[in-house]
């Protein structure tokens, strides 16, 4: 027997196709509403069954036509920050920061049939050719989808939903992430036009982070942004977002993030922002930056230290001609700060250190200065000033103050 809620969603579709509309959510929205109310008539009369919940209902069928079907509720929920499909019927969600399992089974082909409507606004695609694909959805959320014969057997489908919840410093000092001292010395840091580092693991909130302190930058500031998918936002101000672009059917037409650094250059930016480096780019970046160029990135290290060798590594991979010996004294020089973020055990995520490069290099690595710690679970100044000032006099500010060195 058909269900109430598929014999709505048919019926729509029936009108939909012989009144020759495109659906949008406002239309969409008056299908429902008027088929639900008929639907519901016709069960008063006793020809078809009571529906239990009319609004549910409403929201279900709406879903299937303009939403993501099963899975909308799960975008819609402001407490769950990411979605992923493993197989039809293993649905995973993660809230603070904690993975569990759905009860939702989707039907056979249901999954491919959902991504393929995430992706028609993008231009993007996912095939036999192209079996991995990154997309921005309507809403920012990051969907990332690999198909077989990559995976075993399944679509592999992950949805990472963009967050409101954090703008700025100040929201994370209230959840815990930072201190109220730590806040101030990025935002010191950010209005001096310091470069900085955003390093971490996988989901411990180095996009976030970066966001927050884009958001205490100097208002005046022409930011470029270049990302593999669009992921950060910044509200107002001049800002220009850069994302990359998968090769066409024939091969042609990709742009990479290697491309898209040189050509931010020619953009007039006050402050380059790469959202994150993972290869070859990292020569890139490291150029713009030693001409004299504020920017920020993140990088996936264990800590502090590690993102400094490892952004020391990665330019190696553009070629054999690249010579350490110019790397290293690069990021020595360039990099001005580096937040290391972790993601806890319990879900929460914080800051765990923050260091200052010497500009010297050491034994073969950046020597850093650490400023900030994590003591205790806490948080806490080091009792050493940043190895370098002259950024911050220049804009008129000591961040000796919130670390307790001032006279």
């Amino acid at each position: 027997m058909t269900s109430p809620h598929t014999a709505i969603t048919d019926r729509i579709r029936e009108r939909v196709r012989r009144d020759g509309v495109v659906l949008d959510q406002g239309s969409a929205a008056d299908y429902v509403r008027e088929e639900v109310r008929r639907y519901s008539e016709r069960a008063l009369g006793g020809s078809t069954p009571m529906l239990a919940d009319e609004a549910q209902t409403a929201r279900e069928v709406l879903a299937a036509l303009v939403g993501f079907g099963p899975l909308q509720p799960l975008l819609d929920d402001p407490a769950i920050e990411e979605v992923w499909i493993n197989a039809p019927d293993e649905v995973f969600v993660a809230r603070a920061g904690r993975s569990e399992r759905t009860g939702i089974r989707l039907a056979a082909g249901e999954t491919r049939d959902l991504v393929e409507r995430m992706l028609a606004s993008t231009g993007r695609r996912v095939d036999l050719s192209s079996p991995f694909v990154d997309a921005s959805l309507p809403d920012g959320s990051r969907l990332h989808v690999v198909i077989p014969d990559v995976t075993r057997a399944h679509w592999a489908v992950n949805i990472r939903k963009f967050s409101s919840d954090v703008r700025d410093l100040g929201r994370l000092v209230e959840l815990g992430s930072l201190t109220r001292h730590a806040a101030e010395f990025l935002r010191m840091a950010m209005i001096a036009g310091c470069t900085v580092i955003v390093s971490g693991a996988t989901q411990s909130g180095k996009t976030t982070m970066l966001g927050a302190l884009l958001a205490a930058a100097r208002p005046t500031d022409r930011v470029v942004t270049v990302e593999e998918t669009f992921e950060l936002a910044i509200p107002g101000g001049d800002w220009v977002a850069m994302q990359c672009r998968q090769p066409s059917l024939e091969g042609t037409g990709e742009i990479t993030l290697r491309r898209l650094i040189k050509e931010s250059l020619r953009m007039r930016p006050d402050r380059l922002v790469v959202g994150e480096v993972r290869e070859a780019e990292a020569l890139d970046l490291l150029i713009a930056l030693n001409a004299g160029l504020p920017g920020m990135s993140s990088i996936h290290a264990n800590g502090a230290r590690e993102a400094l060798d490892k952004l020391a590594t990665l330019p190696l991979l553009a070629g054999r001609n690249i010579d350490a010996g110019f790397i290293l004294p690069a990021v020595a020089s360039c990099v001005d700060v580096v937040v290391h973020c972790e993601l806890l055990r319990d879900g929460r995520r914080r800051v765990r250190e923050i260091h200052t490069p010497s500009g010297a290099v050491v034994d073969g690595r950046v020597d850093t200065v650490a400023v900030f710690e994590s003591r205790s679970g806490m948080l806490s100044p080091t009792g050493q000033a940043p190895a370098r000032l002259d950024k911050f006099v220049a804009a008129g500010l000591d961040p000796r103050i919130v670390l307790g060195h001032a006279a």
